[in-house]
């Protein structure tokens, strides 16, 4: 069940080892359940996310085809983090300027890397006032940005078909490494490019999966009253372009410490070290895994790498300051499921 599948990059390069992630069974996460749990290994990708894979979809073809035009063009993108990185190799690699628009919840490594690569960084620091929100406000400002920008292009990950495209692949290689064999998937949410590739290749196929979205309490993507969340890239304060109501057979909300949970159970049991929306999608599974018939196959997209979240998700004082004392972490996580 680990057969490699065909990889996305573009030539020979660095690019061209985004794609063909590892699918490694976890068997110590959940020792007593009764069905098998395989995890998709994003933090593989060149640049350590699964938003290496948007990045490339929703540039190469402008670039192949003139539109993108290297040394000339300006690539203009809001980010939370990973597709500022994947974005920061992608522009560096075809000598194209990017600017990246981030806000004071996005970690400080992640800045580093983009910068390392070459990408420039433009920081919103007030919220919106409607929704509180600084997703709004980096979104007007890279409207700003590509309006007075000569030859400036942004991307949208929130509403480019192409990002949901790229992400047909990773479904594609999750059912080629698995020889077919799935009965459930779980998909973090955050622009829904992730879970509506995986989607719609499933169902274009008539696959019998049934296809679970993880979304954050306190996002906006699936109805849930907006409110604050900690953990950035998960989940969102508006609603994405690339969402539809029908992408997901089952929605679970998982918060914070969930997340939490779930990283350092992960670490814990399985020696895996990853990012916030990894811990969710395991919570998520936690919290549906009585109700899982025996004998399934169960797959989850770990999204990131954990080095990025060492100052927080696995700092024992951040962990107390937001949650308390660290020794009341490893209750069982609290999830709300409901249905789609």
């Amino acid at each position: 069940m680990t057969a490699p599948a065909t990889g996305l990059g573009a030539g020979t390069g660095v690019l061209s080892a985004i794609g063909s992630t590892p699918l490694v069974e976890l068997t110590r996460i959940f020792p007593d359940s009764a069905f098998r749990t395989f995890a998709k290994l994003e933090s593989h990708n060149p640049g350590g996310s699964v938003k290496d894979r948007s990045a490339l979809g929703m540039l190469l073809e402008r670039i192949q085809c003139g539109e993108l035009i290297p040394g000339k063009s300006v690539v203009v993108e809001s980010s939370s983090g990973n597709l500022g990185i994947g974005l920061a190799q992608v522009c560096r690699y075809f000598d194209l300027r990017f600017i990246c628009v981030v806000d004071p919840r996005t970690n400080q490594q992640n800045i580093a890397v983009m910068r390392a690569l070459g990408a420039e960084v433009d920081l919103v620091t007030e919220t919106d006032p409607v929704t509180g929100e600084y997703l709004p406000v980096r979104i007007r400002r890279v409207r700003e940005l590509v309006a007075r920008t000569p030859m400036a292009y942004c991307p949208d990950q929130y509403g480019n078909p192409l990002n949901a495209r790229a992400h047909r692949q990773t479904m594609r290689e999750i059912v080629e490494q698995l020889e077919g064999r799935l009965d459930y998937l779980l998909c973090a949410t955050s622009s829904c490019g992730t879970l509506r590739g995986c989607s719609e290749y499933a169902r274009e196929l008539g696959l019998p999966v049934r296809i679970i979205a993880v979304d954050a309490i306190g996002s906006a993507i699936f109805d849930g009253p907006p409110g604050p969340r900690l953990i950035p890239g998960h989940g969102a304060s508006v609603r994405p372009a690339l969402f539809a109501p029908d992408l997901a057979d089952e929605v679970i909300h998982v918060g914070d410490l969930d997340c939490l949970i779930g990283c350092r159970l992960l670490a814990r049991r399985e020696a895996i070290l990853a990012g916030g929306s990894s811990g969710a999608v395991l919570s998520a599974l936690d919290s549906i895994r009585r109700r899982v018939p025996a004998g399934s196959v169960c797959a989850v997209i770990l999204p990131d790498r954990g080095e990025r979240y060492l100052d927080t998700i696995y700092s024992d004082s951040w962990a107390a300051e937001h949650f308390g004392e660290v020794g009341r972490l490893w209750e069982e996580p609290t999830v709300e499921a409901s249905p789609c």
